[in-house]
Protein backbone atom coordinates (compact mmCIF):
# COMPACT_ATOMS: atom_id res chain seq x y z
CA UNK A 1 0.00 0.00 0.00
CA UNK A 2 1.17 3.70 -1.26
CA UNK A 3 0.88 6.14 1.90
CA UNK A 4 -0.07 9.16 0.49
CA UNK A 5 1.44 13.11 0.24
CA UNK A 6 0.95 15.58 2.78
CA UNK A 7 -1.20 18.45 1.36
CA UNK A 8 1.38 21.21 1.58
CA UNK A 9 1.31 25.34 0.05
CA UNK A 10 1.21 23.73 -2.86
CA UNK A 11 0.15 20.34 -3.18
CA UNK A 12 -3.47 18.62 -2.61
CA UNK A 13 -4.16 14.92 -2.38
CA UNK A 14 -7.84 13.68 -3.81
CA UNK A 15 -9.99 11.19 -4.04
CA UNK A 16 -13.34 9.92 -6.14
CA UNK A 17 -15.74 7.16 -5.94
CA UNK A 18 -18.34 5.97 -8.25
CA UNK A 19 -20.54 2.60 -8.86
CA UNK A 20 -21.75 1.05 -11.81
CA UNK A 21 -24.62 -1.71 -11.59
CA UNK A 22 -26.61 -0.28 -8.69
CA UNK A 23 -29.82 -1.07 -10.55
CA UNK A 24 -30.00 -3.68 -12.99
CA UNK A 25 -31.62 -7.46 -12.32
CA UNK A 26 -28.72 -9.27 -12.71
CA UNK A 27 -25.13 -9.14 -12.03
CA UNK A 28 -22.54 -7.15 -9.57
CA UNK A 29 -22.85 -3.49 -7.88
CA UNK A 30 -19.22 -2.35 -8.45
CA UNK A 31 -17.75 0.44 -7.05
CA UNK A 32 -14.30 2.22 -8.74
CA UNK A 33 -12.26 5.01 -6.52
CA UNK A 34 -9.14 6.75 -7.36
CA UNK A 35 -6.49 8.94 -5.32
CA UNK A 36 -3.97 11.42 -6.81
CA UNK A 37 -1.69 13.75 -5.27
CA UNK A 38 -0.86 16.76 -7.51
CA UNK A 39 0.42 20.77 -7.47
CA UNK A 40 -2.67 22.97 -6.70
CA UNK A 41 -1.91 24.45 -10.32
CA UNK A 42 -1.47 21.07 -11.88
CA UNK A 43 -5.16 19.53 -10.20
CA UNK A 44 -7.22 19.91 -13.27
CA UNK A 45 -6.21 16.89 -14.36
CA UNK A 46 -7.77 16.75 -17.99
CA UNK A 47 -5.73 19.91 -18.44
CA UNK A 48 -2.36 18.48 -16.81
CA UNK A 49 -2.06 14.91 -18.79
CA UNK A 50 -4.30 16.48 -21.95
CA UNK A 51 -1.10 15.25 -24.07
CA UNK A 52 -2.69 11.56 -23.65
CA UNK A 53 -5.55 12.09 -21.92
CA UNK A 54 -9.16 13.84 -22.52
CA UNK A 55 -12.82 13.99 -21.15
CA UNK A 56 -14.75 13.71 -24.48
CA UNK A 57 -14.93 10.74 -27.34
CA UNK A 58 -14.37 11.83 -31.15
CA UNK A 59 -12.31 14.88 -30.00
CA UNK A 60 -8.55 14.95 -30.42
CA UNK A 61 -7.25 11.51 -30.52
CA UNK A 62 -5.75 10.47 -27.03
CA UNK A 63 -4.57 7.00 -25.31
CA UNK A 64 -6.70 7.23 -22.66
CA UNK A 65 -10.70 9.02 -22.36
CA UNK A 66 -11.65 9.58 -18.48
CA UNK A 67 -15.18 10.54 -18.49
CA UNK A 68 -18.36 9.70 -16.67
CA UNK A 69 -18.33 5.50 -18.25
CA UNK A 70 -21.79 5.90 -20.10
CA UNK A 71 -19.98 8.08 -22.37
CA UNK A 72 -16.46 5.98 -22.14
CA UNK A 73 -18.68 2.97 -22.98
CA UNK A 74 -20.72 1.62 -25.68
CA UNK A 75 -21.99 -1.93 -26.77
CA UNK A 76 -19.21 -1.92 -29.88
CA UNK A 77 -15.68 -2.92 -30.24
CA UNK A 78 -14.52 0.87 -29.91
CA UNK A 79 -16.37 1.59 -26.61
CA UNK A 80 -14.85 -1.87 -25.13
CA UNK A 81 -11.49 -0.83 -26.33
CA UNK A 82 -11.57 2.86 -24.86
CA UNK A 83 -13.04 1.24 -21.44
CA UNK A 84 -10.23 -0.99 -20.82
CA UNK A 85 -7.66 1.12 -22.06
CA UNK A 86 -8.81 3.69 -19.45
CA UNK A 87 -9.20 0.76 -16.72
CA UNK A 88 -6.07 -1.02 -17.42
CA UNK A 89 -4.17 1.94 -17.95
CA UNK A 90 -4.55 3.64 -15.06
CA UNK A 91 -4.60 0.29 -12.75
CA UNK A 92 -1.08 -0.39 -14.41
CA UNK A 93 0.49 2.63 -12.94
CA UNK A 94 -0.02 1.24 -10.20
CA UNK A 95 1.94 -2.32 -10.31
CA UNK A 96 6.01 -1.93 -9.96
CA UNK A 97 6.52 -3.36 -12.89
CA UNK A 98 4.47 -1.88 -15.13
CA UNK A 99 2.28 -4.96 -15.89
CA UNK A 100 -1.40 -4.91 -16.91
CA UNK A 101 -3.46 -7.11 -14.43
CA UNK A 102 -3.19 -10.66 -16.04
CA UNK A 103 -6.82 -11.78 -15.32
CA UNK A 104 -10.53 -10.87 -14.68
CA UNK A 105 -9.88 -12.15 -11.30
CA UNK A 106 -6.79 -9.85 -10.65
CA UNK A 107 -9.50 -7.12 -11.13
CA UNK A 108 -12.65 -8.06 -9.67
CA UNK A 109 -10.97 -9.72 -6.43
CA UNK A 110 -7.52 -8.11 -5.68
CA UNK A 111 -8.02 -4.65 -7.28
CA UNK A 112 -7.05 -4.19 -3.90
CA UNK A 113 -7.84 -7.94 -2.38
CA UNK A 114 -8.39 -5.71 1.11
CA UNK A 115 -11.81 -4.42 -0.53
CA UNK A 116 -12.87 -7.58 -1.91
CA UNK A 117 -15.90 -10.16 0.00
CA UNK A 118 -13.95 -13.19 1.15
CA UNK A 119 -13.35 -16.03 -0.81
CA UNK A 120 -16.58 -18.20 0.57
CA UNK A 121 -18.66 -15.74 -1.34
CA UNK A 122 -16.58 -15.65 -4.07
CA UNK A 123 -16.57 -19.52 -4.18
CA UNK A 124 -20.51 -19.31 -3.41
CA UNK A 125 -20.92 -17.54 -7.33
CA UNK A 126 -19.22 -19.99 -9.59
CA UNK A 127 -20.37 -18.21 -12.70
CA UNK A 128 -17.43 -15.55 -11.87
CA UNK A 129 -15.11 -18.64 -12.25
CA UNK A 130 -14.78 -18.06 -15.61
CA UNK A 131 -13.12 -14.56 -14.78
CA UNK A 132 -10.06 -16.83 -15.49
CA UNK A 133 -10.03 -15.00 -18.95
CA UNK A 134 -6.55 -13.25 -19.58
CA UNK A 135 -6.53 -9.56 -20.20
CA UNK A 136 -6.13 -7.63 -21.82
CA UNK A 137 -8.93 -8.66 -24.05
CA UNK A 138 -9.25 -5.94 -26.10
CA UNK A 139 -5.77 -4.48 -27.43
CA UNK A 140 -2.23 -6.05 -27.65
CA UNK A 141 -0.76 -6.00 -24.50
CA UNK A 142 3.01 -4.74 -25.43
CA UNK A 143 0.90 -1.65 -27.12
CA UNK A 144 -1.13 -1.07 -23.84
CA UNK A 145 2.43 -0.78 -21.92
CA UNK A 146 3.80 1.46 -24.08
CA UNK A 147 0.25 3.51 -23.50
CA UNK A 148 0.81 3.37 -20.02
CA UNK A 149 5.23 4.34 -19.86
CA UNK A 150 3.59 7.82 -21.63
CA UNK A 151 0.89 8.39 -19.29
CA UNK A 152 3.62 7.70 -16.47
CA UNK A 153 6.01 10.09 -17.80
CA UNK A 154 3.13 12.97 -18.60
CA UNK A 155 2.41 12.44 -14.81
CA UNK A 156 5.88 12.47 -13.51
CA UNK A 157 6.56 15.44 -15.32
CA UNK A 158 3.41 17.40 -13.72
CA UNK A 159 5.09 15.89 -10.57
CA UNK A 160 1.21 14.03 -10.56
CA UNK A 161 0.94 10.92 -8.54
CA UNK A 162 -1.58 8.14 -8.62
CA UNK A 163 -1.05 7.37 -4.76
CA UNK A 164 -4.26 4.32 -5.02
CA UNK A 165 -6.93 2.95 -7.41
CA UNK A 166 -9.51 -0.31 -7.61
CA UNK A 167 -12.89 -1.40 -7.06
CA UNK A 168 -15.06 -3.69 -4.70
CA UNK A 169 -17.02 -6.25 -6.27
CA UNK A 170 -20.09 -6.82 -4.64
CA UNK A 171 -21.97 -10.46 -5.63
CA UNK A 172 -25.50 -10.96 -6.14
CA UNK A 173 -26.05 -13.31 -3.04
CA UNK A 174 -24.05 -11.14 -0.98
CA UNK A 175 -25.72 -7.94 -1.82
CA UNK A 176 -29.11 -9.87 -1.03
CA UNK A 177 -28.14 -10.65 1.98
CA UNK A 178 -27.33 -7.11 2.55
CA UNK A 179 -30.93 -6.52 1.50
CA UNK A 180 -32.55 -8.82 3.54
CA UNK A 181 -30.67 -7.44 6.66
CA UNK A 182 -31.33 -3.36 6.29
CA UNK A 183 -34.57 -3.76 4.05
CA UNK A 184 -33.37 -0.61 2.98
CA UNK A 185 -30.97 -0.64 -0.59
CA UNK A 186 -29.96 2.64 -0.16
CA UNK A 187 -28.31 1.40 3.39
CA UNK A 188 -27.12 -1.53 1.45
CA UNK A 189 -25.16 0.22 -1.20
CA UNK A 190 -23.72 3.02 1.56
CA UNK A 191 -22.54 -0.43 3.40
CA UNK A 192 -20.94 -1.57 0.55
CA UNK A 193 -19.85 1.40 0.16
CA UNK A 194 -17.89 1.97 3.28
CA UNK A 195 -14.96 -0.12 2.90
CA UNK A 196 -13.65 2.25 0.52
CA UNK A 197 -14.28 5.47 2.09
CA UNK A 198 -12.71 4.04 5.10
CA UNK A 199 -9.40 2.71 3.24
CA UNK A 200 -9.04 6.52 1.48
CA UNK A 201 -8.97 7.91 4.66
CA UNK A 202 -6.86 6.05 6.59
CA UNK A 203 -4.36 5.54 4.14
CA UNK A 204 -4.28 9.24 2.32
CA UNK A 205 -6.10 11.61 4.74
CA UNK A 206 -2.82 12.11 7.61
CA UNK A 207 -1.97 15.45 5.38
CA UNK A 208 -5.56 16.22 4.53
CA UNK A 209 -7.81 14.96 1.89
CA UNK A 210 -10.19 15.99 -0.64
CA UNK A 211 -12.64 13.12 -1.41
CA UNK A 212 -15.66 13.10 -3.77
CA UNK A 213 -18.43 10.71 -3.91
CA UNK A 214 -21.14 10.67 -7.14
CA UNK A 215 -24.36 10.61 -5.36
CA UNK A 216 -27.12 7.52 -6.34
CA UNK A 217 -30.74 8.09 -4.67
CA UNK A 218 -32.29 11.18 -3.03
CA UNK A 219 -30.08 11.01 -0.32
CA UNK A 220 -28.86 14.40 1.14
CA UNK A 221 -28.12 13.82 5.20
CA UNK A 222 -24.75 11.55 5.34
CA UNK A 223 -23.99 12.96 9.04
CA UNK A 224 -25.24 9.83 11.24
CA UNK A 225 -23.33 7.47 8.45
CA UNK A 226 -20.25 9.37 8.69
CA UNK A 227 -20.62 9.27 12.39
CA UNK A 228 -20.87 5.48 12.84
CA UNK A 229 -18.02 4.91 9.90
CA UNK A 230 -15.94 6.78 11.43
CA UNK A 231 -16.21 6.91 15.71
CA UNK A 232 -12.51 8.29 16.28
CA UNK A 233 -13.20 11.20 14.48
CA UNK A 234 -15.20 14.87 14.36
CA UNK A 235 -17.77 15.28 11.71
CA UNK A 236 -18.69 18.88 10.70
CA UNK A 237 -21.71 19.17 8.85
CA UNK A 238 -20.62 22.10 5.74
CA UNK A 239 -23.88 21.91 3.73
CA UNK A 240 -26.84 19.76 2.41
CA UNK A 241 -28.79 20.69 -0.26
CA UNK A 242 -30.44 18.70 -2.82
CA UNK A 243 -27.58 18.62 -4.99
CA UNK A 244 -24.74 18.77 -2.66
CA UNK A 245 -24.39 17.47 0.82
CA UNK A 246 -20.35 18.22 2.50
CA UNK A 247 -18.77 17.60 5.45
CA UNK A 248 -15.22 17.82 7.23
CA UNK A 249 -14.31 14.30 8.97
CA UNK A 250 -11.16 15.43 11.27
CA UNK A 251 -9.38 12.35 13.54
CA UNK A 252 -9.54 13.70 17.32
CA UNK A 253 -6.16 12.10 18.98
CA UNK A 254 -3.94 11.77 14.95
CA UNK A 255 -3.52 13.56 11.73
CA UNK A 256 -6.07 12.70 9.31
CA UNK A 257 -8.22 15.16 8.33
CA UNK A 258 -10.50 14.83 4.91
CA UNK A 259 -13.90 17.00 3.28
CA UNK A 260 -15.75 14.62 1.60
CA UNK A 261 -18.50 15.59 -1.03
CA UNK A 262 -21.49 13.89 -2.41
CA UNK A 263 -23.03 15.54 -5.56
CA UNK A 264 -24.85 14.71 -8.45
CA UNK A 265 -23.46 14.39 -11.31
CA UNK A 266 -19.90 14.64 -9.75
CA UNK A 267 -18.00 13.21 -12.66
CA UNK A 268 -18.11 15.63 -14.82
CA UNK A 269 -16.51 17.78 -12.27
CA UNK A 270 -13.77 15.47 -10.97
CA UNK A 271 -11.15 13.16 -12.36
CA UNK A 272 -10.94 11.07 -9.75
CA UNK A 273 -14.61 9.98 -9.66
CA UNK A 274 -14.47 10.48 -13.86
CA UNK A 275 -11.81 7.31 -13.31
CA UNK A 276 -13.33 5.65 -10.78
CA UNK A 277 -16.60 5.33 -13.26
CA UNK A 278 -14.64 3.57 -15.47
CA UNK A 279 -12.78 0.91 -13.30
CA UNK A 280 -16.63 0.33 -11.60
CA UNK A 281 -17.92 -0.60 -15.10
CA UNK A 282 -14.94 -2.47 -16.17
CA UNK A 283 -14.93 -4.53 -13.21
CA UNK A 284 -19.03 -5.04 -14.03
CA UNK A 285 -18.49 -5.69 -17.99
CA UNK A 286 -15.68 -8.16 -16.93
CA UNK A 287 -18.32 -10.31 -14.60
CA UNK A 288 -21.16 -10.01 -16.58
CA UNK A 289 -18.64 -11.35 -19.99
CA UNK A 290 -17.74 -14.21 -17.31
CA UNK A 291 -21.61 -14.91 -16.22
CA UNK A 292 -22.42 -14.79 -20.06
CA UNK A 293 -19.65 -17.04 -20.92
CA UNK A 294 -20.79 -19.58 -17.78
CA UNK A 295 -24.23 -20.28 -18.79
CA UNK A 296 -23.78 -20.62 -22.59
CA UNK A 297 -21.44 -22.98 -21.89
CA UNK A 298 -24.85 -24.87 -21.30
CA UNK A 299 -26.62 -23.25 -23.57
CA UNK A 300 -24.65 -22.06 -26.27
CA UNK A 301 -27.89 -20.96 -28.41
CA UNK A 302 -28.01 -18.29 -25.41
CA UNK A 303 -28.21 -15.10 -26.02
CA UNK A 304 -25.97 -12.72 -23.42
CA UNK A 305 -27.61 -9.92 -21.01
CA UNK A 306 -26.43 -7.27 -19.59
CA UNK A 307 -28.26 -8.00 -17.04
CA UNK A 308 -30.76 -4.58 -16.79
CA UNK A 309 -34.27 -5.11 -15.33
CA UNK A 310 -36.32 -6.09 -18.94
CA UNK A 311 -33.35 -8.01 -20.77
CA UNK A 312 -32.61 -9.60 -17.24
CA UNK A 313 -36.13 -11.00 -17.42
CA UNK A 314 -35.35 -12.27 -20.88
CA UNK A 315 -32.15 -14.18 -20.24
CA UNK A 316 -33.95 -15.68 -17.04
CA UNK A 317 -36.86 -17.08 -18.97
CA UNK A 318 -34.61 -18.10 -21.58
CA UNK A 319 -31.69 -19.68 -19.21
CA UNK A 320 -33.87 -22.54 -18.21
CA UNK A 321 -31.85 -25.36 -19.50
CA UNK A 322 -28.52 -23.40 -18.29
CA UNK A 323 -29.92 -23.01 -15.30
CA UNK A 324 -31.08 -26.60 -14.76
CA UNK A 325 -28.06 -28.10 -16.37
CA UNK A 326 -25.57 -25.69 -14.01
CA UNK A 327 -27.62 -26.48 -10.76
CA UNK A 328 -28.10 -22.95 -10.34
CA UNK A 329 -31.71 -21.28 -9.63
CA UNK A 330 -32.65 -18.18 -10.86
CA UNK A 331 -33.36 -17.15 -7.47
CA UNK A 332 -29.48 -17.10 -6.70
CA UNK A 333 -28.62 -14.82 -9.55
CA UNK A 334 -31.57 -12.42 -9.56
CA UNK A 335 -31.21 -9.02 -7.25
CA UNK A 336 -34.19 -9.31 -4.59
CA UNK A 337 -34.16 -5.33 -4.85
Amino acid sequence: MVASQSESADRVTFAGVDEAGLGPLLGPLCFGYSVFSAPKAAADLWKTLDACVTQSVGSRPREFVVADSKVVFSRNARGARRLEATALGFLTLLDSRRSPPVDGRAVAWCSPRELAVDEATIAAHPWYAALDQALPRHHERGSLELSVERLARTLQAARVELLDAGVRVIPEGHLNASFARTDNKSLSAWQELAPILRRVFDLHAAGGLRLSVDRQGGRSHYGPLLVALFPESNIKRLRETAALSAYVVTERSGPRRMRVVFAERGEEKSFAIALGSCLAKYARELCMDAFNRSFARHDPGLTPTAGYTTDGRRWLADAQSALAASGVRGADLARSR
